[in-house]
């Protein structure tokens, strides 16, 4: 039988609007012309919408979580790099011990792991600063740019890079012009993870921030638990228009699957 079955492609539809509904209502929402929650409502506005830039608290935890996440996902690319290329090209002691330790920030729960880093800044003085906040979501999103680095090492011919030496190449030379370019897929989808888990955090957050360094998803939680209006809905609707806005420039210049698979 040629085609997908319709059975199948029925259930693809429905899936499909499972998974969308939620964003669907909570973008109506954001358009009521009243003060609280309503669907349906009687008129749409753009009320919610002006009220964000109005919040001079959530602009500026805006900023800050972008600029937070871009800082920690640049400094576990770093990170990750050089151990994920040790990991995925070379045998050596403890090397299973070093990859389940960069890992297991995965494994903790992150409520665990927020009261661990607010010991341990707070003994280091570091508690509420916005350099500790950074250095706690560098532990956070690190395993993710990890796995996606030594996935695409893994699959790299190394003869290459050794040919590249036989003809005279520095080691600086072969990682610059021949190995970064071919695992840059996999670093490039890394980032990006490590981006998004970045700045959609909250759990641990909510013990790392202070009230001048408070995230997005911070000053959200704080706000929706003293009072419920469409505020956060117009904030989410925008959040979710800039996060399909990233994904569909991506596609159209890298496509998706390279990006997020490391796919050379």
């Amino acid at each position: 039988m040629n085609g997908t079955p319709r059975l199948l492609l029925a259930f693809h539809w429905l899936f499909a609007a499972f998974m969308l509904a939620p964003l669907v209502m909570v973008a109506l929402v954001s358009f009521t012309d009243k003060g609280y929650i309503a669907m349906p409502f009687g008129g749409a506005s753009w009320r919610w919408y002006v009220a964000i830039l109005r919040d001079d608290d959530f602009v500026d935890a805006f900023w800050r979580s972008l600029a937070l996440g871009a800082s920690a996902a640049t400094l576990a690319t770093l990170l990750a790099v050089p151990a994920g290329m040790a990991i995925a090209w070379h045998r050596f002691v403890g090397r299973e011990v070093v990859l389940g330790l960069l890992l297991s920030p995965l494994m903790v729960p992150h409520v665990v792991l927020g009261i661990a880093l607010l010991r341990f800044l707070t003994q280091i003085g570091a508690s509420g600063t916005m350099w500790g906040l950074t250095a706690a979501h560098t532990v956070l999103v690190l395993p993710y740019v990890l796995r996606l680095v030594v996935a695409a090492a893994t699959g790299f011919d190394r003869n290459v890079a050794q040919a590249a030496e036989s003809l005279g190449a520095s080691a600086w030379t072969v990682f610059r012009r021949i190995e970064l370019p071919l695992i840059v897929p996999g670093v490039a989808g890394g980032w990006l993870i490590a981006f998004i888990n970045s700045f959609d955090e909250l759990t641990m957050s909510i013990f790392v921030a202070s009230a001048g360094t408070q995230t997005l998803p911070v000053k959200m939680y704080n706000h929706i638990a003293n009072t419920i209006d469409p505020l956060l809905a117009s904030i989410s609707t925008v959040l979710i228009v800039l996060t399909l806005v990233l994904m569909m420039v991506l596609d159209r210049f890298y496509g998706l699957d390279r990006v997020l698979a490391g796919k050379p």
